[in-house]
């Protein structure tokens, strides 16, 4: 609406300038206001060329590729209105200096270029109008089109989240399904655990932003919850550093990957390990995860390469062209890396 009315703003001053600034030399010539008014026509069919194609040529015509349509009735218009005008201002000139024509020399070039001046004042404004119509299409089309990016961001970031609730809660599940048959005590603790994660699932899941320590804590709890089925040969360490806890990421970002860490970095025969390191300062995160690396069969990967492409898709919806995300594994092929690094 602002948009709008600054437009019908800035085109009643534009004319108002071009139809009352003659009036500034009316002082002292003796001219009338009909005078005035019979003077206006110029000013007149310049606002008629002008809305012509502002309104209905540039669109019905030159946007639609047909240029030919549009200069041959411009042309016409243009021709046709210099013509008059030149008619226009002899009869003005007879009507209020009827002793003009008598005292006046013949003068075919000056006719000549006065009618060429015409023409050339008339394509300006045509021109101009066109320049501007064709600027306010791309004006709109443009928001119109970053509207809509926007909002196919959102729903797209909506459906992966909604995606990774289930993956989750499936691979948790299994996991206190696990526990149940070794220790009922440790289960329980298991089920708190988890609780507290569902609850950030079912809440914070669905904010385009969530606090850092929200995040954090997310990840605890599920380190929490791993531990207590994994042996004690296994060296699970979480770290962080955080300059400002309170600073907003987006949710769930990084429980695919840890989720990868503990599935495909754990050996029940050989020393394993799983690090995160998480560490924040100004506008600056990055987020270290380091696993030992032993391979699950392709029979056991189901799922690790949505988790992956997930996490990649995500990223590039939320933090586009302001991140870096270098993974793979080392030169001996025993230790699988992560490292995300995010401009907030």
């Amino acid at each position: 609406m602002l948009d709008k009315r600054l437009k019908i703003f800035l085109h009643i001053v534009f004319w108002a300038f071009m139809f009352l600034s003659p009036m500034q030399y009316m002082r002292g010539t003796g001219m009338t206001m009909f005078q005035y008014m019979m003077n206006c026509m110029p000013s007149l069919l310049l606002m008629v060329v002008f809305y012509a194609n502002y309104k209905w040529l540039t669109y019905r015509y030159f946007v639609e590729g047909k240029h030919r349509y549009y200069t041959i009735i411009n042309f016409i218009m243009i021709i046709s209105f210099a013509i008059f005008l030149h008619y226009w201002m002899d009869f003005t000139r007879d009507l209020f200096q009827p002793s003009y024509r008598l005292t006046r020399t013949p003068d075919a070039l000056d006719d000549f270029l006065s009618f060429v001046r015409d023409i050339a004042n008339f394509c300006i404004f045509a021109t101009a109008a066109t320049c501007i119509a064709l600027a306010q299409q791309w004006y709109w089309a443009d928001k119109a089109l970053r509207n809509a990016e926007a909002a196919r961001v959102a729903a797209e970031l909506g459906n992966l989240r909604s995606q990774i609730n289930p993956h989750f809660l499936l691979n948790t599940l299994n996991n206190i399904y696990a526990l149940t048959a070794i220790d009922h005590t440790r289960a329980q603790s298991a089920i708190q655990q988890l609780s507290k994660m569902l609850r950030h699932m079912l809440y914070d899941n669905q904010e385009q932003l969530v606090s850092l320590t929200d995040e954090v804590q997310f990840i605890e709890n599920y380190f929490n919850l791993m531990k207590i089925r994994l042996p004690k040969s296994v060296d699970v360490k979480l770290e962080k550093d955080l300059e400002n806890p309170h600073t907003k990421v987006a949710p769930l970002l990084f429980i695919s990957l840890v989720e990868n860490a503990f599935k495909h970095g754990v050996s029940s025969t050989e020393p394993s390990f799983i690090h995160m390191t998480m560490t924040q300062k100004g506008n600056s995160l990055c987020v270290i995860i380091e696993n030992s690396n032993f391979p699950k069969s392709e029979k056991d990967r189901s799922g690790h390469g949505i988790g992956l492409q997930q996490v990649q898709r995500r990223l590039d919806l939320a933090y586009y062209e302001h991140y870096e995300w270098t993974k793979g594994v080392n030169d001996d092929g025993t230790v699988y890396s992560s490292i995300i690094k995010i401009t907030l």
